[in-house]
């Protein structure tokens, strides 16, 4: 008899219960503890999205002044509801669409809508087309082209107004991602709030969104900036930054230059597994921007300019091309930009403001200039200070003689200044090039002897980037061409052009004997926190000795006092500046072609004297021209500056 061996069966045992004990574990994993494990894997795995807006911050004058806001609108908000069927949401659109007046479906979007309602389409294509389909012979874009095309304006016009508009609300309701809020309607009344609340239309919410409000209107507006979407353009940007696609972002000037600061944070909603969402962190409001500007002197400047243009338009000859005006105050011993201002008259009467030109145009400013341009005599000592000569004209080969604007007799280089003379200053450009003045001479000017005027001029300001905190600002224009008469011209300022921009700094530097960055920015704060203060930033000092900056500086106050500019500033103000004509040509056809010829005027100055408080510049291109009946000159630059210093002077 074979003897049977004995098996061991606890191994057997042990792995049944093992699989039993798994087994019973996963049935409460599956069924009884299933919501609280679906809640642990949520946590995981937890989605959040933002909100749609978060208030920006606002902006302020230096008095505290608020001239930019935020105001709430009622936003009529869809939210999709995880597992919302296309009838549902049909319905959802036709129930608003009998509460809200809202703009009614065009045809593109109509199709469309006639799709998702009739079986999306399937009756407009033909069984062969479909078999086509099948054998890869057209292609899945092929087919919904030809439903397109296959949808008839008769078929569209079967839709009846409240059908239009649900069209128009269900293209809303699906766009964009999935889990993302949707605007249905902006700015919704009380009324319509309560019939979509009484309505417990599903997914349907009424939030509040954030627009900027804009105290003083028109005022500043240009400078302020836009808000708006991301281009295209600039989607990776600012993808790479954080933002989302349907951000609102700062678009231009201030509101683009601060956007870091401005910019609000949203919401954060946590999407819950139904697709609802639940606040996990309410939005924070932007912080506030504090200018250097003083609203009213801003307002003020721009209402100056709006009188004087039409006081010349209407009561002055040659004025007809006289449309625009500049005018920009400062603080001559920090930089900060007080007023910037720029009007320009429409053909209807009304006025656009265009002070964004003060950093994006340039002009001619004639003998305002002179301040920087016989720095390059005090420097290379191409004069002897204080001697008199007799004022004349120089005449080059080949060129046609050079003349101050009127015999000026027995001057110095102070008179030369206060009497504004041609003469004196085409004197130290010839001596810059090493000559001594013979009728009909050839000079044999240089790019160098160019570039030794331009930096001066630069160390004063004009010709350089004056780092304002604007985005886009110019440079202004530098002539190209090396001739004797031409380096003539750029001493006189009738060669290079400037922005309004140059000119105050040019002013500025004058006043302190530094070059400073301009800036509008005062501060940035949350609630009484500084955030960011500005400091003073001193770019370059000016490239001459303090005693022939001071004499620059008297012979500026004697053009206010007894010389060009007298009139301009009250005298009694202790006054320092520089006035300037210059010739410049404008297109008359719009033909692209600069073919009449005008006058621009110019003034550049500060006061007092001593311990400058306000700089102010003053540009009226085309305010006149020489081709009327008579050469009467309408003085509008005089008149904006005089009125704007009385005022400066009582505040």
């Amino acid at each position: 008899m074979i003897k049977m061996k004995k098996r061991n069966i606890f191994p057997y045992l042990f792995l049944s219960l093992f699989f039993l004990i798994i087994i019973v574990r996963l049935f409460f994993i599956c069924f009884k503890d299933k919501e609280k494990y679906e809640d642990l894997l949520s946590e995981k795995t937890e989605i959040t999205v933002n909100g749609l807006s978060a208030p920006r911050g606002r902006i302020l004058d230096t008095n505290g002044k608020v001239i930019v806001d935020n105001v709430g609108i009622k936003t009529l908000m869809y939210n999709k509801i995880k597992g919302v069927t296309l009838k549902e949401e049909l319905d959802i659109a036709s129930s608003l669409a009998k509460i809200l007046d809202i703009e009614e479906a065009q045809d593109d979007v109509l199709k469309k809508y006639w799709l998702v309602t009739n079986n999306n389409g399937k009756s407009l294509i033909t069984k062969a087309e479909y078999e086509a389909y099948d054998e890869r012979k057209i292609t899945n874009e092929d087919i919904e082209k030809l439903k397109y095309e296959r949808i008839t304006p008769e078929m569209l016009a079967k839709f009846n107004q409240v059908e239009k508009k649900a069209a128009t609300i269900y293209a809303l309701m699906n766009e964009g991602y999935t889990y993302q809020k949707k605007i249905i309607l902006k700015n919704i009344t009380e009324d319509v709030e309560a019939q979509v609340m009484e309505g417990e239309i599903p997914g349907i919410t009424v939030e509040m969104t954030w627009e900027r409000k804009y105290l003083y209107n028109n005022i500043l507006r240009s400078i302020l900036g836009s808000i708006g979407p991301i281009s295209k353009e600039e989607k990776t940007e600012y993808l790479k930054k954080g933002y989302e696609l349907t951000d609102i972002i700062g678009r231009s000037y201030l509101e683009k230059e601060y956007e870091d600061y401005l910019k609000g944070e949203k919401a954060i909603y946590k999407v819950n597994r139904d697709n609802t969402l639940t606040l996990i962190k309410e939005a924070q409001k932007g912080h506030d921007l504090v200018l250097n500007i003083d609203i009213d002197i801003q307002q003020k400047a721009e209402a100056i300019i709006q009188e004087k243009i039409l006081l010349g338009r209407k009561n002055y000859a040659n004025t007809e091309y006289f449309r625009e005006a500049y005018a920009i105050v400062s603080n001559p011993l920090d930089g900060s930009i007080l007023a910037i201002a720029g009007q320009r008259l429409n053909d209807d009467g009304t006025f656009s403001d265009i002070a964004t030109n003060n950093l994006t145009s340039s002009f001619t400013i004639g003998s305002a200039v002179k301040g920087a341009t016989i720095a390059v005599g005090y420097k290379y000592h191409l004069f002897e200070v204080g001697k008199y000569i007799t004022d004349s004209c120089v005449k080059l080969y080949l060129v046609p003689a050079k003349c101050s604007h009127k015999s000026l007799g027995r001057i110095n280089d102070l008179d030369a200044l206060a009497k504004s003379s041609n003469y004196f200053q085409f004197l130290i450009a010839i001596g810059l090039t090493g000559n001594k003045y013979k009728p009909n001479m050839k000079l044999n000017a240089t790019i160098e002897h160019f570039n030794i005027y331009r930096d001066m001029l630069k160390s004063f300001g004009l010709g350089a980037i004056t780092e304002i905190d604007l985005p886009g600002e110019i440079e202004g224009i530098k002539g190209s061409t090396v001739a004797d008469d031409l380096l003539l011209n750029l001493a006189i300022g009738q060669y290079d052009t400037y922005t309004p921009l140059e000119v105050i700094q040019y002013v500025n530097s004058v006043a302190s004997g530094k070059r400073m960055q301009l800036n509008l920015m005062n501060e940035i704060k949350t609630g009484e926190e500084v955030i960011l203060k500005n400091n003073v930033k001193v770019l370059n000092e000016v490239d001459l000795d303090v005693e022939y900056l001071e004499r620059i500086r008297e012979g500026m106050h004697k053009v206010l006092t007894e010389g060009t500019g007298r009139g301009y500033v009250n005298s009694e103000l202790n006054p320092v500046g520089k006035t300037g004509t210059s010739q410049t040509y404008i297109d008359t056809d719009n033909d692209g072609k600069l073919d009449f010829a005008t006058i621009s005027s110019t003034f550049a100055g500060y006061f007092p004297k001593d311990n400058p408080k306000y700089s102010l510049v003053v540009i009226t291109p085309n305010v006149s021209h020489h081709s009327g009946r008579t050469d009467y000159m309408y003085y509008g630059a005089r008149r904006i500056t005089n009125d704007l210093t009385t005022y400066l002077n009582s505040k």
